[in-house]
């Protein structure tokens, strides 16, 4: 009895690719995502702060709401008193109702990843149609707010259709970020061609750490610290991605901020060493795009720099 299989990517193991390297020779590539989200009032998806069965109420999207009245502007702080950046997984919707957070990231000059227009909703549950629609009025909202269209994809939730990939590329995306699958890029096939895959993390999340799986903000700290830290020597074999991916309405409060501190003061301390490579999710596709072109794969319209 045969079991349906993956049509994306096929197997391989880590252990027996060909070897490469970030540039100038670094082994590990980091980055910071954080999710900058906006929810719908008083209907459809979003997390929750507790019961997970509970109706979306007022109390809930105050909550959500918190992240970009209050907890965004504690990690951006964070972030500059630690010489850090991140890259923004930013719903569309936020374009529209937060001009305030707009100015900031353009005035940060971070790389802004299409999130879907709201985390209110998810787009494997649109008609083909419908999802081609969402995922090109995503990128052209993202590009009248800040010039520049986004060439990366995270859809809502992670969430994905049968065709979300092959959309993607067609709507002119260069990579996505949906398939928590590997610790490098992959290589994904779509009816149009290839596309990369970004590594992103799915453990390293603080929203199913936090509020599912019940982990505290000190136990998400040393999580952090211990998987950068076994994946800086894992890449002594391997060039390997460690991302993390943070939510404006978690860990923006601020007793969570001073665990996020504890953590990201450590990593802050290894931006001088040449093993390391700080970076955005657009880099790393577009310099895997290279390394795939070295090796003979074809990949055309291969990431820009971003």
């Amino acid at each position: 009895m045969l079991l349906p299989t993956n049509p994306r990517y096929a197997y391989s193991s880590i252990a027996q690719r060909p070897d490469f390297s970030w540039p100038d020779g670094r082994r590990l590539a980091f980055y910071i995502a954080l999710n900058v989200e906006q929810f719908a009032y008083g209907r459809g998806m979003g997390h929750t702060p507790h019961n997970a069965s509970s109706p979306t109420d007022h109390r809930i999207f105050a909550w959500r709401d918190y992240g970009l009245r209050v907890g965004i502007w504690n990690i951006f702080d964070l972030l500059d008193r630690l010489g850090l950046s991140c890259c923004h997984l930013l719903n569309s919707a936020v374009c529209d109702n937060y001009p305030a957070i707009v100015q900031r990231i353009r005035e940060r000059g971070e790389e802004v990843v299409g999130h879907g227009r709201t985390n209110a909703e998810r787009q494997g549950d649109y008609f083909e149609e419908d999802e081609r629609l969402l995922v090109r009025t995503a990128a052209e909202r993202i590009e009248a707010a800040f010039g520049t269209r986004p060439y990366g994809w995270m859809g809502p939730w992670m969430s994905e259709s049968a065709v979300t990939p092959d959309l993607l590329k067609e709507e002119g995306y260069r990579y996505l970020m949906d398939w928590p699958c590997d610790d490098q890029p992959v290589l994904f096939q779509t009816r149009s061609g290839p596309m990369i895959n970004v590594p992103y993390p799915i453990e390293l999340n603080d929203a199913p750490a936090i509020l599912n799986r019940n982990h505290t903000a000190e136990q998400f700290a040393t999580m952090m610290i211990d998987q950068f830290e076994a994946m800086l020597e894992i890449s002594e074999r391997y060039p390997v991605v460690c991302a993390i991916s943070l939510h404006t309405f978690i860990f923006g409060s601020p007793f969570r901020l001073r665990q996020l501190e504890r953590a990201l003061s450590v990593i802050a301390r290894y931006r001088d060493d040449p093993r390391v490579w700080f970076t955005s999710p657009g880099e790393i596709a577009r310099h895997y795009g290279t390394v795939l072109e070295a090796q003979g794969q074809s990949l055309a319209g291969a990431p820009a720099k971003a």
